[in-house]
């Protein structure tokens, strides 16, 4: 359970909180009187910070990831209690296209960060999102926190080197650090349509047939945001405990579904029971199977998921019907 109390008047420096996962936390944190601080690198207008009003309620500090001076300066000039690190290259397509950029942006930023916290005595934790690309493509499922980060690919590389550096930090200079290791997240407010999720509930919302690139087989684990933003808000307040502190946890429901069963979950629940899905099957080189182990998060924070596939895409269909309506989309 979620002390709302532990944040009121925290100083809290969000980095990423123009993101998808980052607007939700943002949002979280100041609905519990937090006093947040959220690094732009630039302007996001399509934001769920914007949108839900949210960025009028922060403070605002504009500057780059990869400047130690600047971050060391906005930690010590702002009292930063807690730190959210979520900034980083999010799309896994974009970031096998430009790994240069990847790399400098997740790992770089990563360490960058971590030295600034080192180095300001204000600072009490600092929870790094991680991802469960970390872990690779090979091993026994579900992947629990023990297994070995085998990432191969330059987006997956980055977030293995970016959990290990904050695992470093932790052990070596007692930095007060835990690394979250996140499912296939969905909710309100992702926009970026050539996903499954969002991309099919746009289509359904229209009343067309939602167009599946791959054979539908392929079984991810999909995590709501909201239970999402419980497991980090949880993890920052429980970690003083020697348990807890160093640590990687994974949040995951740990029941996958496969891309199919969530398309028709979407259809049955939508205004539009008789559509049916268009099958390309045109994938190649996709993991067949991918999905995370929560028993760590359950048993040392406590934490569960509240929202079953089905009640996390209803909540979800029902913020994307007026977003569409509001923006004629």
């Amino acid at each position: 359970m979620v002390d709302n109390n532990f944040w009121r008047g925290r100083r809290v420096f969000v980095t990423g909180c123009t993101g998808f996962l980052g607007s939700w936390l943002t949002a979280a944190l100041v609905d519990r009187a937090a006093e947040v601080v959220g690094l732009f690198h630039q302007p996001a207008h399509q934001s769920q910070l914007v949108y839900d009003g949210t960025i009028q309620r922060i403070q605002i500090v504009q500057g780059d990831l990869c400047d130690l001076s600047f971050l060391c300066d906005t930690l010590e000039t702002q009292q930063i209690d807690t730190i959210f690190h979520l900034a980083g290259q999010t799309i896994v397509g974009e970031a096998n296209k430009a790994p240069v950029l990847t790399f400098e942006i997740n790992i770089r930023g990563t360490w960058l960060l971590l030295e600034a916290a080192r180095l300001v005595s204000s600072v009490r934790r600092v929870i790094v999102a991680s991802s469960e690309k970390a872990y690779g493509d090979r091993g026994p499922l579900p992947f629990d926190e023990d297994h070995a980060l085998r990432g191969r690919h330059p987006y997956d590389v980055s977030k293995s080197c970016a959990d290990l550096i904050a695992q470093c930090y932790a052990h070596s200079y007692n930095l007060p650090v835990a690394i979250t290791r996140c499912s296939n997240l969905y909710g309100g407010g992702d926009l970026n349509w050539n996903r499954l999720l969002p991309g099919t509930i746009r289509s359904v919302l229209r009343g067309e047939a939602p167009v599946l690139r791959s054979d539908g087989t392929f079984r991810r684990d999909y995590l709501y945001v909201a239970d999402a933003v419980r497991g980090y808000l949880m993890l920052a307040e429980q970690i003083s405990s020697p348990s807890i502190c160093g640590q990687p946890f994974n949040f995951g429901v740990g029941e996958p579904a496969s891309a199919l069963e969530v398309v028709e979950t979407i259809i049955r629940i939508s205004d539009h029971p008789h559509l049916r899905p268009t099958i390309l099957n045109e994938v190649k080189n996709e993991i067949q199977d991918e999905y995370l182990s929560p028993v760590k998060a359950q048993r040392v924070l406590g934490w569960r998921p509240h929202y079953t596939l089905t009640s996390g895409l209803a909540e979800t269909i029902k913020w994307y019907r007026a977003y569409l309506a509001s923006t004629n989309g």
